[in-house]
Parts: C-alpha cells; sequence; structure tokens
C-alpha cells in the first residue's frame, strides 16, 4: 500500500458534505479539493476494485448515489471511509486523496472511457466482472 511520500502535502481538514456527498480535503499546501463520494469509490484502492494484478480489476457501476456513512483515520497516513453501499476495504493514503483530487477530470475521463469501452452504463447495477475505473498514478 502507498503511503506518505516524504515532504508530500498532507491534510488539515476533511469535511464529508453528506448533503452533495463531497469529501472537502485541505491540504498544507494551501490546495483544496471537493471529492465527489461516487469518484472516491470508483477509484477505490481495494483488491476488491482494483484486483490482485492486471486484468483483475473491476469496473465500478452504480455509485453515483453511494454515501460515506463513516470515515476512520487510518495511522498518520490515511483515511478509510464506509460507504453505503458496504464497501469499506479501501484505505486511501493522503498521497492518493492528493491525487484524486487534483487529477478529477483525468479519472473521471478514464472512468467514462473504461465505461464506454465495455458498453457499459455508469448507473447500471454492478456487473460481475471489467476493467478498472482508475489507473495508479
Amino acid at each position: 500500500m502507498a503511503g506518505l511520500t516524504p515532504g508530500a502535502p498532507t491534510p488539515e481538514s476533511i469535511t464529508l458534505h453528506t448533503q452533495s456527498r463531497v469529501l472537502e480535503v485541505g491540504f498544507s499546501d494551501g490546495a483544496v479539493f471537493r471529492i465527489p463520494y461516487e469518484l472516491l469509490r470508483i477509484c477505490s484502492p481495494s483488491a476488491e476494485v482494483r484486483g490482485h494484478g492486471p486484468g483483475q480489476e473491476i469496473l465500478q457501476t452504480g455509485k453515483r448515489e453511494v454515501e460515506i456513512v463513516d470515515l476512520q483515520q487510518v495511522g498518520h497516513y490515511a483515511v478509510q471511509p464506509l460507504f453505503s453501499d458496504g464497501h469499506e476495504s479501501g484505505i486511501y493514503s493522503w498521497d492518493l486523496l492528493y491525487d484524486i483530487g487534483a487529477r478529477q477530470a483525468e479519472h473521471w475521463a478514464e472512468y467514462e472511457r473504461r465505461l464506454a469501452e465495455a458498453g457499459a452504463d455508469r448507473d447500471a447495477p454492478m456487473p460481475r466482472s471489467g476493467p478498472s475505473t482508475c489507473s495508479p498514478s
């Protein structure tokens, strides 16, 4: 699992906005990101989403309305959300949160590309298998 890169920005504030389903993270370098819960869910770093190796990734669909029902700190390097669909195995390092926040447009574009490639609909119930939603950076 990725930890902290020495000298990398760390969160100074983390706020769950339940109505808009957005995680707001303010980092020590002044960057503030508003990351939709759906994007966090489809980019989960868990083996459930990314698999255990190339070709084992699972395309995430039907996550538009997902909520974060709990958020636990993991040591001094990450958070672990509990999503309303029961997913709770993704541990988001500060580096990963920063990447998802800073590259939201790229992650969304990659997700849409993979959906199109799979002939899948973003709001369809979860398929049993498919390509990854987000590529590791």
